[in-house]
């Protein structure tokens, strides 16, 4: 009988030992090809995320640059509307487009999830905007600087307005003062007055007298002379004052008063109107007789008034009896 020494392995063990190890082995790579293929799609996991982090942080850096670009643009346009109120009129159709733009950009700009397209789409926007609000920088300078030389042209004009005023009202003042002078020498001036007291006879035949109690009459007579009056008709005003100082009415022309320019409101015994032509002297008569009382023992004055001046006065005076020739 052979006999087996304790030492040696028996085929049956190593051949497992080695089917054992084979296992492991192969384990051991499909570990580690595990092992290799997490890592490689942790890494690119991790790649990825970074690089969405950045491309989130790229879009919020565009978002918040473009933002405050559009920000800035608004306050240039609140700016200018603020500057054109009064031009709003002639900038309506550009602040319609700009206002049609800004909607555009503000609902980009306010979205939540935006694109880099539309981001870029909201840049080409905000420079189209900007290019609009220059635009309309240039037309209100423009319309600002028109509109200040028509203000200094208005200042002008009121400025010469004021002063043609001024003169005018110079020339004015002169005009009237020189009218009121040559109205003032225009008026006529009575001469060679006489009052004549008259007695009618049974025949008709008319004679002086100075005997109150025989005058019938008074004629007045006298001679009118202007040099540079305008030819055509006047009035003149007659009053009559009675030995009591109050004025004599003599029938219908005895009409009220008329004004004078120095002693204000007169009565007049007659008043009646004369045809003149300038530098020619002209001779008139007129007579009167009391209207309800015969004439009287005293003074009788005779006072002519013609453009509110006293131009000339006589008196006559009546005895209480006998005859004047």
């Amino acid at each position: 009988m052979k006999t087996i020494q304790s030492n040696e392995i028996p085929m049956e063990i190593k051949a497992e030992k080695k089917h054992n190890m084979s296992i492991y082995v192969a384990m051991s790579l499909i570990v580690l090809c595990l092992v290799i293929i997490f890592a490689y799609d942790k890494s690119n996991s991790i790649k990825t995320i970074d690089n969405q982090k950045l491309q989130i942080e790229k879009v919020t850096a565009q978002k918040s640059d473009l933002q405050s670009s559009f920000d800035a643009s608004l306050v240039k346009i609140e700016t200018m509307k603020a500057s054109a109120t009064e031009m709003s009129a002639q900038l309506s159709d550009k602040n319609i487009e700009i206002e049609k733009t800004k909607t555009e950009i503000r609902s980009i700009l306010n979205k939540k999830h935006v694109t880099e397209s539309e981001l870029v789409k909201a840049k080409t926007m905000i420079a189209g905007l900007n290019n609009k609000i220059g635009d309309m920088e240039k037309t209100i300078a423009k319309l600002t600087e028109d509109n200040k030389v028509l203000g200094e042209q208005n200042m002008a004009l009121t400025t010469d307005k004021e002063n043609l005023t001024k003169e005018l009202g110079a020339t004015v003042a002169v005009k009237q003062e020189l009218e009121q002078k040559v109205d003032v020498a225009s008026t006529l001036n009575a001469s060679n007055i006489s009052i004549v007291p008259l007695n009618i006879k049974k025949s008709g035949k008319e004679k002086s007298t100075a005997s109150a109690s025989k005058v019938d009459k008074m004629i007045v007579k006298f001679d009118l002379s202007n040099r540079i009056i305008k030819s055509g008709s006047t009035d003149l005003y007659v009053l009559v004052i009675g030995p009591d100082g109050k004025p004599v009415s003599s029938g219908n022309n005895f009409s009220g008063v008329f004004k004078t320019r120095e002693e204000g409101d007169k009565f007049f015994t007659a008043k009646f109107p004369v045809a003149l032509e300038t530098a020619k002297s002209k001779s008139v008569s007129f007579s009167f007789v009391p209207e309800t009382e015969s004439f009287v023992q005293g003074d009788y004055k005779i006072e002519i008034y013609q453009n509110g001046f006293l131009i000339g006065q006589g008196m006559s005076s009546l005895k209480k009896g006998g005859l004047f020739s």
